[in-house]
């Protein structure tokens, strides 16, 4: 038996030999990523200017929930569960949303240096979030800044999309030009309404500019969760599909992958997922770019495993963050937006000369 008749019966999507480990690092993956959670999750409701023990903190929790415990004093419990816990869980769906919308936009692009804040999108949805603000704008009530910022946040995924496209595939370096020009205009928008604002709006502007969990209470929970909760649930459901993608629009179309159907729903499901996370924080960027690419190195490209992968690394990797920007330079508080951007940068400079050799150029 030939070597070429041996490929056609395996077929593309054959597993290769090293596949079988990777397949098997995935539960373990999963596994040491939820255990890492739960343990940040922990050590950031208890460590901060008022100290609460990682007892006190389960037995609070325990006692909530009816399974036994005992309650904190007064001030205990009030930081506990007016300061921390949704500060914890605003972190949680913001990073989740994040990473969950990286791997989704580097499957659909079919490029590994797509990231809603590399090329835009979360400056878009900031744009519209601002905007909102700026302008007075309530016309869906508290929902006013997340309607906006998703409005913005889509026009601006269609945009890239549309501008990046060239011959039926995706071109790197006009995705990235693309994204600096968006990028750019989306920061004189705001810096426009910046300049109209009154001082109240100055603050929160400069909110989103930076990026931040400081104001995290539990109704701005309740107001992100339908659309992170609703975009985390539908992004597995592709991931079968968007193995079929990686092989091409063409192989995938034989397959029975309606990929344009395929990619406008993705598309709106990055921009429900990136503007739930602005709509709250502000823009923080590089979790949805350096993420993905971690867990692709350690256990393959299927996405499968990449998407909710992607997910509970991005809520890890914000929680980790966030306690490290209110700690590391107590009592100030960093934004959150400039840590992630001082290490996703270097990153991001790392994969792009990375991208460059393996493609032996952009031209």
């Amino acid at each position: 038996m030939t070597a070429t008749s041996r490929r056609e019966r395996t077929g593309p999507m054959a597993p290769s030999p090293a596949a079988a480990p990777r397949r098997r690092t995935a539960p373990a993956l999963t596994l040491a990523l939820t255990v890492a959670l739960l343990l940040g999750c922990l050590l950031s409701a208890g460590i901060g200017a008022y100290d609460i023990p990682l007892g006190d903190v389960l037995a609070s929790v325990q006692h909530r929930a009816g399974l036994g415990g005992h309650a904190l004093d007064r001030v205990g419990e009030s930081v506990l569960w007016n300061v921390r816990l949704p500060r914890v869980a605003l972190a949680l769906l913001v990073g989740a949303s994040l990473g969950c919308a990286g791997a989704l936009m580097q499957g659909v692009f079919g490029n590994p240096l797509a990231e809603p804040g590399v090329i835009g999108v979360s400056s878009g949805a900031a744009v519209g979030a601002v905007a909102s603000i700026a302008l007075g704008l309530s016309f869906f009530g508290n929902w006013t800044v997340t309607v906006c910022a998703f409005a913005a946040g889509l026009a601006t995924v269609l945009l890239v999309y549309a501008l990046s496209r060239s011959g039926g595939r995706t071109e790197v370096v006009t995705l990235i030009l693309t994204g600096i020009a968006v990028n750019a205009f989306a920061g004189a928008l705001i810096g426009l309404f910046l300049f109209f604002a009154d001082n109240a709006q100055v603050t929160q502007i400069t909110f989103w500019q930076l990026g931040s969990l400081a104001q995290a209470t539990w109704p701005k929970v309740l107001a992100v969760l339908p659309c992170a909760a609703l975009g985390l649930l539908v992004a597995p459901f592709s991931a079968r599909k968007l193995d079929l993608l990686a092989l091409g629009e063409r192989p995938a179309r034989h397959l029975g992958v309606d990929v344009e159907r395929l990619r406008i729903v993705l598309v709106l499901v990055v921009a429900m997922l990136t503007a739930a996370a602005v709509a709250v924080a502000g823009i923080i960027s590089f979790v949805g770019l350096l993420v993905p690419h971690l867990l692709r190195m350690a256990n393959g490209p299927g996405h499968r495993f990449l998407v909710p992968g992607s997910a509970l690394g991005g809520a890890l990797v914000l929680v980790v963050a966030d306690l490290a920007a209110r700690t590391v330079a107590a009592p100030a508080e960093l934004p959150l937006g400039v840590l992630t951007a001082l290490f996703g940068s270097p990153f991001f400079f790392w994969l792009l000369r990375r991208t460059r050799r393996k493609q032996g150029g952009w031209a």
